[in-house]
């Protein structure tokens, strides 16, 4: 795993200092502490951090073809470079090492733009193409490596794996979106492509961007995406078998190192079904790695303890105390942006204690995304059923008055918590699932900014991120609708920064088997009801998993990798949060109405109401905040208050 970071002028051969491609390329460490590399000619610097695995020896970067014509720098693995090698060999390349690297230049020249259809595995590269004058960016198809890009005034493109790598050029505006603002209080990040500043974006997944010199720059063009058919006829039986073989298969290609190598087990079915597929293909015991909390409300441990006794791993588990939230900033240096999935934590914690024995871990992430795994995804398909029953005109009125009057008792049984779902009652499909999974409702987040902020939304709504993922979908089946849009959204704006940042920020390298994409794929052409049966979640992989997994493991409530907010705002945390909502950043920006963040942290310090989420993702704004208007000498600073462009 590596960063990367590039400078390219899109209207010459500008001279391009080199020490700000160092300067890019340091903030960047943390990625590749192994080795460092760069390339400067006239109008294109290139930058690399190395984290080896594979071809130790000679896989160093930038790396170039025959003819030093074209340079590349890389981020992740290819896993199919293995078999790509003789082919290209076949039609006259010529390699002089045996990295997966060397296998997207040869692809490049030989295929062009179409090389990223042949590459199976996760990265983010960027090519320079001497005679083509032509810098080609790509990412992968499920997003796992990230990387981000910006224009600048002057006819300067920047590039890098990280935001941060784009900041210390010091030509990018430091301007904030305000549509990115909605869209992170709604969901808790911001998602592709748009970034926090309006001055960058996201290379979307399964998106490149092919820049010629001298000519106008395209709008990146889509090469892959999921379709959702469910039209696979396969039975039960044979449709368990082929999964197994599939997960099998795609783990082999994960477990390619030249490093040690070892797997993330939390006692769930997805990392647990890694691990059994794992024990089986290894020569020697697997290294598995745990955290275990001290309140059992949220220890998972004695779980993973079973797996690895069924198969004999060298286990290693680290404990953590539930009030280990000392990592507020150091998570908001991380992410570079607003984030506010609190489980960032113990994420944190368990790629330290992995990279104290490895260097590569597998984990099980995507499992609920494939396979319908997420207790929400039930609880949507219930209301569905009503949704069919009663048109929405008929909706709107009835669910809509019982969700303005039924009292919200975060206190009570669930069965009794019934105000969220009458309002789900009375939206469509996507603003129901929307308003389900946000952190701020419509209706909170109307309350929480100010009239001047949203005079600058100009009424935009973070669901319009749901709809446009929506019409793109191609299938109106109710649990694929949803998978569909939490692909394109939570897995990659949630999950996978979650855990490209927390593993890189350790110099570990974390591989999907559950992101292949031919397993993706595949699983999209299966029916809902080999996904969700009788109330049964991952209904196929549990199956399949019976004959390789305790039954316990199984068919136990769906726990999470959570962390006690709502009683360390009552607590440890309760200054905190008071003095960063009503008295830090917050207050300056304009954004918000003080009196609503008052009455959401007396409300919930008391005890009547449970805002321990919302509470978190202003936290975590704060220390973004206060990041950005701390930055140190050679970094672009901002002025105390930072600027919010005005929407069009």
């Amino acid at each position: 795993m590596c960063g990367i970071v590039g400078v390219w002028d899109s209207r010459g051969r500008r001279h391009i200092d080199e020490s700000v491609v160092v300067r890019m390329n340091e903030s960047q460490h943390h990625r590749g502490p192994d080795e460092t590399g760069k390339y400067l000619a006239p109008g294109i610097a290139l930058g690399h951090k190395r984290l080896s695995i594979i071809d130790l020896k000679s896989g160093q970067q930038p790396l170039f073809n025959e003819d030093r014509s074209v340079v590349i720098v890389f981020n992740g693995e290819i896993y199919n470079y293995l078999e790509l090698i003789p082919e290209l060999t076949s039609l006259g390349h010529v390699f002089r090492t045996r990295s997966d690297t060397e296998v997207i230049v040869h692809a490049w020249e030989q295929w062009g733009e179409a090389c990223v259809d042949r590459l199976r595995g996760m990265f983010a590269f960027a090519i320079w193409d001497e005679r083509q004058q032509t810098l080609f960016l790509a990412r992968d198809r499920l997003g796992v490596k990230p990387l981000y890009y910006a224009q600048l005034p002057d006819g300067q493109w920047l590039f890098g794996s990280e935001l941060k790598s784009l900041l210390v050029h010091g030509g990018l505006k430091r301007e904030l979106d305000p549509q990115a603002v909605e869209e992170y209080f709604a969901l808790g990040y911001v998602p592709e492509p748009r970034t926090i500043y309006t001055s960058a974006l996201k290379l979307a997944p399964g998106h490149t961007l092919c820049l010629r010199r001298g000519q106008p720059a395209p709008e990146p063009r889509q090469y892959w995406d999921v379709r959702f058919t469910g039209t696979n006829t396969i039975s039960a039986e044979d449709a368990q078998a082929e999964l197994v073989e599939r997960i099998r298969e795609s783990v082999r290609l994960r477990m390619i190192a030249e490093v040690p190598l070892g797997a993330f087990l939390s006692g769930g079915v997805d990392s647990s079904a890694v691990v059994a597929m794992m024990a089986g293909q290894s020569a020697g015991p697997v290294n598995t790695c745990s955290i275990s909390f001290d309140d059992p409300a949220y220890d998972e441990t004695r779980f993973a303890q079973q797996v690895a006794e069924r198969y004999k791993t060298r286990h290693f588990v680290d404990r953590v105390e539930t009030d280990d939230f000392d990592l507020v900033d150091t998570l908001a240096a991380l992410y570079d942006e607003p984030y506010a999935d609190s489980s960032a934590i113990p994420t944190y914690r368990v790629c330290q204690l992995a990279r104290r024995h490895v260097t590569v871990a597998l984990s099980g992430d995507a499992g609920d995304e494939n396979m319908g795994g997420y207790r929400r995804y039930l609880f949507h398909l219930h209301e569905e059923r009503l949704r069919s029953v009663l048109p929405l005109g008929v909706r709107q009125p009835l669910f809509g008055a019982l969700g303005r009057l039924y009292p919200k008792l975060d206190w009570a049984p669930r069965f009794l918590r019934a105000k969220s779902t009458f309002q789900s009652l009375a939206r469509d499909s996507v603003e129901a699932y929307f308003h389900s999974i946000s952190v701020f409702r419509n209706d909170m987040r109307q309350s929480l900014y100010s009239p001047e902020f949203k005079r600058r939304l100009a009424g935009y709504n973070a669901s319009e991120v749901f709809h446009r993922h929506a019409r793109k979908a191609g299938t109106d089946d109710p649990l694929a609708l949803i998978q569909y849009i939490d692909l394109q959204t939570y897995l990659v704006g949630d999950i996978n920064t979650k855990v490209d940042r927390a593993s890189m920020a350790h110099a570990l390298e974390v591989r999907e088997p559950l992101m292949d994409h031919p397993l993706v794929e595949w699983l999209a052409t299966l029916p809902t009801n080999l996904k969700v049966r009788q109330n049964e979640t991952k209904w196929i992989l549990k199956k399949a998993m019976e004959p390789h997994l305790p039954h316990n493991i199984m068919y136990r409530p769906k726990m999470g990798f959570a962390v006690p907010l709502a009683r360390w705002f009552r607590g440890p945390l309760r200054d905190r949060v008071r003095q960063a909502v009503l008295h830090g950043e917050l207050e300056g920006t304009g954004f918000f109405d003080r009196g609503y963040l008052q009455r959401l942290v007396d409300d919930h310090i008391s005890g009547r109401r449970d805002y321990s989420q919302p509470l978190w993702s202003l936290m975590m704004f704060e220390a973004f905040l206060r990041k950005v208007n701390a930055a140190g000498p050679g970094v672009d600073a901002v002025s105390p208050q930072p600027r919010l462009a005005q929407v069009a």
